[in-house]
């Protein structure tokens, strides 16, 4: 077994990302409900942050389970590679951060991790999937298809609403579903503590799986679970404000009955992915949710310019992940740390 202040300093490290995690992808949970003025914006953190901690309470561990046994073969699994791919996760986080792009802290962690497992033991270190295994490939098939269902799921409870409410004043339809939002947020942000959190008890799991100190059929720890949800909802009461600006006000324009839209679509899309065990990323998923939304007031009422801008964030942050993974582990090893 491996000297304790090692494993605990990489848990930490892991703790961090999912800590950066969430103040970059508070805009997921409350971009919509800030920039409809429903609620303030320390409000929205705060509401955002409890229901991001207390989604222990609702969901399974199946998605902890894939990324800590569902990416990379146990037997290629080392400090040094957990490490190097904790490190390319936070630095792509950092870089898109600071340009305000909403990209994938998911795919940032699992591409860190495919990257250094890669660089350290080659090919046959991922694994890929089968019929009977959650891998690499389903998981990067989830990058469209998660914002995909997000869409198409905003565009039909937006088109169902106005369906629904074609007899109601204007003023009255924008009172009622500025007090539905407050729960479809509250919904959102469960959904993204439910899937998101996870990531990081995957990490930290094979951790303790590579250092020694659980069994290799043990479940996941009860107090990874709980400081994972609060080192996230820590996170989002941080807010991340470059990228909320992004999502609630240069995709599209906003009023609550959208945001109530955007944000049940959402959600609904992570609890099924959720309750598969998939790991998806939030911030596709509420992005392809506003897109649907704003589509349905005609193309013209969405800026594809700036959606432009933050699918090419998506393209290339599994690989810019991986290869910042890559040569992290890279510099492990020459330091003689494998």
């Amino acid at each position: 077994m491996l000297d304790p202040w090692v494993v605990w300093s990489i848990i930490g490290l892991a703790l961090a990302f999912d800590f950066i995690n969430g103040f970059h992808d508070a805009a997921n949970s409350i971009a919509t409900v800030v920039s409809t003025r429903v609620l303030s914006p320390r409000a929205a953190v705060a509401w955002a942050a409890f229901f991001n901690f207390i989604a222990f309470l609702v969901f399974e561990t199946k998605v902890a389970n894939t990324i800590g046994k569902g990416t990379v073969q146990p037997e290629s699994v080392t400090l040094a590679v957990v490490t190097g791919g904790l490190i390319g996760a936070i630095v792509w986080n950092l870089i898109t951060w600071w340009r305000g792009l909403p990209s994938s802290s998911s795919h940032a962690l699992v591409g860190g991790f495919a990257g250094a497992a890669l660089a350290a033991a080659g090919p046959d270190a991922l694994i890929y999937g089968s019929a009977t295994q959650r891998g690499l490939i389903q998981t990067g098939l989830f990058i469209f298809i998660a914002p995909i269902l997000g869409m198409a799921l905003g565009w039909l409870i937006m088109v169902a609403t106005y369906w629904s409410c074609r007899n109601t004043s204007p003023a009255r339809v924008s009172k009622l579903f500025r007090r539905m939002q407050l729960a479809s947020a509250a919904a959102y942000s469960l959904g993204h503590g439910g899937n998101d959190a996870q990531k990081t008890m995957g990490i930290i799991f094979v951790v303790l799986l590579a250092s020694g100190n659980i069994a290799k059929d043990a479940p996941v720890p009860l107090w990874v679970v709980l400081v994972c949800h609060a080192a996230m909802g820590l996170g989002t009461l941080m807010g991340g404000w470059r990228i909320v600006k992004t999502m609630g006000q240069k995709i599209c324009k906003l009023q609550p009955v959208h945001g109530f839209a955007a944000e049940t679509g959402g959600a609904l899309t992570l609890y099924g992915a959720t309750f598969l065990g998939i790991p998806v990323s939030t911030t596709h998923t509420i992005t392809g949710a506003i897109l649907g939304v704003g589509s349905t007031r005609g193309l013209h009422a969405v800026k594809w310019g700036v959606a432009a801008k933050v699918v090419w964030a998506w393209v290339l942050t599994i690989p810019a992940a991986a290869g910042i993974g890559a040569l992290c582990w890279w510099v492990f090893a020459q330091c003689g740390w494998r």
